[in-house]
């Protein structure tokens, strides 16, 4: 009997059945793929899509992000979630444009360096786009050797991920390293999904450890989930006379880092009283709105907005850049945090009309 070999079965299935048409596998370069895995993380497919299309019409290549401001990269990414992503993104495309004259270094070392980028990242900017043999280990991967070879331990683990890591350099093959590459994505996206996955129609059954021992659904093994903690805050909706809300731009490390958001405290008269000292203006509380709940990967935030006037501002308010009035129809160029941004879009639509 033949032994079998991992590769060819997963590269026969792909010929058959993998995705070959999304957007970011035509007209493949380094700096697609780049974006595309960068967006990939933690994200699903159906929701990058748009957010690629959007990146490519306004940032078609490595320079033109590289020479916008953070607001503009920051603008295309809400809604899409860490971050920091978005903000390395952006570095990444400077440190390229300004040290590589706009090509991708084309070595692992090298790519590993840049911001951003891991290890899985970088093989897949290499495979994927200039044909070398790099492995690659993003959660779809993961999914598919913990279960073939039913991997103990979560993944953060150094001594999980190196038995993962090892399986993904054995798998590759010196050939077709792109179509394989995409491959291994496909199969965990398609067939070996999280939940429900479909393992009579995977190439790799009749040697899937877990699926063998009937223990498919415990595999990858996760972290130990802890409840998680929850917050409070309230926010300032503050419109001057002039119809503009006051945003302030957050730090760059942290939560929602370099978006802009609402003026927010943990206690609701501090941060009435901090405004009006900054403002130099008198604030009136004039509305509570509904809570909403916003949940972080490791906390919950219940956000309390309130709705708030100002009078008698100085004729100048600005103390830094961190802080400006902005008319509801700018928000547009901006980046906005998720909540913040479906908050304020709510108070511009009109009342629904009853019957």
């Amino acid at each position: 009997m033949p032994s079998f070999n991992f590769s060819h079965a997963v590269l026969n299935w792909f010929d058959q059945h993998g995705r070959k048409n999304l957007p970011w596998q035509q007209d493949t370069t380094p700096y697609r793929v780049w974006v595309s895995e960068i967006m990939l993380q933690q994200t699903q497919v159906s929701t990058v899509i748009p957010y690629f299309d959007r990146f490519m019409l306004t940032f078609p290549n490595v320079a033109t992000l590289a020479l916008a401001n953070e607001d503009e990269v920051l603008h295309l990414w809400t809604g899409l979630g860490y971050y920091a992503r978005a903000r390395n993104l952006h570095k990444t495309s400077q440190l390229i444009h300004q040290q590589y004259s706009d090509q991708f270094p084309a070595s692992q070392a090298e790519l590993e360096s840049l911001p951003g980028i891991g290890r899985s990242t970088a093989g897949a900017i290499l495979s994927l786009s200039l044909q070398q043999r790099a492995p690659i280990l993003d959660g779809n991967v993961k999914r598919v050797l913990s279960r073939f070879k039913t991997i103990e331990g979560w993944s953060g683990h150094s001594k999980t991920l190196k038995a993962l890591w090892q399986l993904a350099e054995e798998f590759t093959p010196t050939q077709r390293v792109a179509d394989y590459t995409q491959a291994m994505m496909d199969l965990g996206a398609t067939l070996c999904t999280r939940s429900q996955p479909q393992c009579h129609h995977c190439p790799l059954q009749a040697h899937c450890n877990a699926y063998h021992t009937d223990s498919v659904k415990n595999y990858p093994q996760g972290k130990a989930r802890k409840k998680l903690p929850t917050r409070d805050a309230f926010f300032l909706i503050l419109n001057n006379a002039a119809g503009e809300v006051l945003l302030e731009k957050r730090p760059a490390q942290g939560i929602w880092g370099g978006l802009w958001s609402l003026p927010q405290h943990e206690e609701k008269d501090q941060l009435v009283a901090l405004l009006e000292q900054k403002l130099q203006g008198q604030i009136q509380t004039t509305d509570s709105l509904p809570a909403i709940r916003h949940t972080f990967s490791h906390f919950h935030l219940n956000i309390h907005p309130i709705k708030a006037s100002v009078s008698n501002l100085p004729a100048q308010i600005m103390a830094d850049d961190q802080q400006a009035w902005y008319h509801p129809q700018q928000l547009t160029g901006i980046g906005l945090a998720a909540p913040i941004k479906i908050l304020l879009g709510n108070l511009e639509r009109p009342p629904q009309e009853t019957s």
